[in-house]
């Protein structure tokens, strides 16, 4: 198993991770915070994480990692008094979520348990702990800040403040508006696709097939068809309207859906399990073709339209409100956001590849040539953008950067909102570290109170 695999499973998995020679060490109380202890075994679990994803620890690792597991402790505790809890339901998802990816990794449920030297449902509720730990802190932690708000002028104080030399470069950012067509599929791929998935349908229930082999096989989700069509329990927002209301209206596990239509394709659904408002289910994806010719009329409508908005006979906006396919974007007159910052501005390594590629020759005000690429759907479409705006590297300031220092100031007002609650709630908890423990220059110095 190489060092990169291990890296991967102990980044999800790293308070399960079973640490090798763990057992012959004895193991002991080095903190209390409140009533909850922190052992020398969850400080080594910690620190052999760290090694395995390489990730650096600023000075004495036995002084880090139990201050950081002490301030875990300290939202743990305020939660109790607060009545913060984690969402039970999201919580499941995600446990479900991160084990279906390791398994999908390591090859088989066996193999997991085997690497592990532990059985699933172990693993699961060791991990179901971590991310209800993890959900908890983060609730509590926006409570604390609250909605931390900032007017403008509060913003320029802060920036006016910043040293010359700490104002951050800003690299060329761009602003796109895309046009997105998807190619007319014809009624007989269209009726291929269904063919194929009635004979699979045919195949399972007549115990001819393996469900999960075909998936493998056939599938065009192909995260899904390593783990034989699996997708994990899910709740009903999670899925595709079309698909989740097949899928938990689905009782028999003995019996196929009929084909299913959505936005990415045609799905033949497998009932696994039911619990609660969550539903495990097997799918096989299968996406119809359009033709070459069908893709040429794509690009060939696009590049009319094009030709429309250069002459002027209706801007950009009208044009996406009229013939875009993609509602993702439409609404917005197609101006595309930035997952990263929440804005419209992107650098040119955050746009889609196939974006980039053309906007990185275009000009302000150019409308480019039709191209294809994968939309968010996972099929071929055909697009066209125009570059909005574009700006050169520079040093960040109100101006053209508003929204970027806007978050700057607000991520340290949170923070230091944070690091006040911290500094009282010390004074008020119960914190007692093993002598042999207390040798360093903690963040928090407030742990040691005589």
């Amino acid at each position: 198993m190489t060092r990169k695999f291990i890296s991967g499973i102990a980044a999800i998995l790293f308070s399960v991770l079973a640490v090798s020679g763990q057992e012959s060490v004895i193991d002991e109380i080095v903190w209390v915070v409140g009533d909850e202890a922190i052992l020398r075994s969850d400080v080594e679990e910690q620190r052999m994480r760290f090694q395995y994803e390489g990730t650096k620890v600023e000075g004495d690792p036995y002084c880090f990692i139990p201050e950081q597991l002490a301030l875990q402790k300290l939202f743990l505790d305020q939660a109790k008094i607060d009545s913060v809890y984690a969402d039970e339901a999201s919580v499941s998802s995600q446990v479900d979520m991160r084990i279906n990816y390791l398994i999908s990794q390591v090859g088989s449920k066996e193999k997991l348990e085997e690497y592990f030297g532990k059985p699933l449902h172990a693993l699961k509720e060791e991990l179901r702990e971590m991310v209800k730990n993890q959900q908890i802190v983060q609730q509590m932690q926006k409570k604390i800040v609250g909605d931390v708000k900032c007017t403008p002028a509060e913003i320029r104080r802060f920036v006016s403040k910043i040293p010359q030399d700490s104002i951050p470069t800003i690299p060329t950012q761009v602003e796109v508006q895309i046009l997105i067509v998807e190619p007319k599929v014809s009624k007989e791929a269209i009726e291929e696709v269904k063919s194929r998935l009635r004979e699979f349908r045919t195949r399972v229930e007549s115990g001819e097939s393996e469900f999960s082999t075909l998936a493998i096989l056939y599938s065009e989700d192909t995260e899904s068809a390593k783990r034989g069509g699996e997708i994990g329990f899910m709740g009903k927002g999670q899925l595709v309207p079309e698909y989740a209301d097949v899928a938990f209206a689905m009782q028999d596990k003995k019996k196929l859906s009929k084909i299913v239509e959505s936005e990415f394709g045609f799905h033949l659904i497998q009932l696994i399990d039911k619990s609660g408002d969550r539903v495990n289910t097997r799918h096989i994806l299968m996406k119809p073709r359009p033709s070459l010719s069908e893709k040429d009329m794509a690009a060939k409508r696009l590049d009319s339209i094009a030709d429309v908005v250069r002459k002027e006979v209706m801007n950009f906006d009208q044009a996406v409100s009229f013939y875009s396919s993609d509602k993702n974007t439409r609404n917005s007159f197609g101006l595309l956001t930035n997952p990263k910052s929440g804005d419209s501005k992107f650098q040119m390594q955050d746009l889609p590849q196939e974006v980039a590629k053309v906007v990185y020759v275009m000009n302000v005000g150019e409308i480019s040539k039709p191209f294809s690429m994968i939309g968010s759907n996972g099929k071929e479409v055909f697009a066209i953008v125009k570059l909005k705006s574009k700006t050169l590297p520079h040093k960040a300031n109100m101006t053209d950067d508003f929204v970027l220092m806007k978050n700057i100031y607000q991520q340290k007002k949170s923070a230091d909102k944070l690091n006040d609650w911290i500094r009282e709630k010390q004074k008020d908890i119960y914190v007692r570290i093993d002598p042999k423990w207390r040798n360093c220059e903690f963040q928090y110095p407030g742990w040691i109170k005589e």
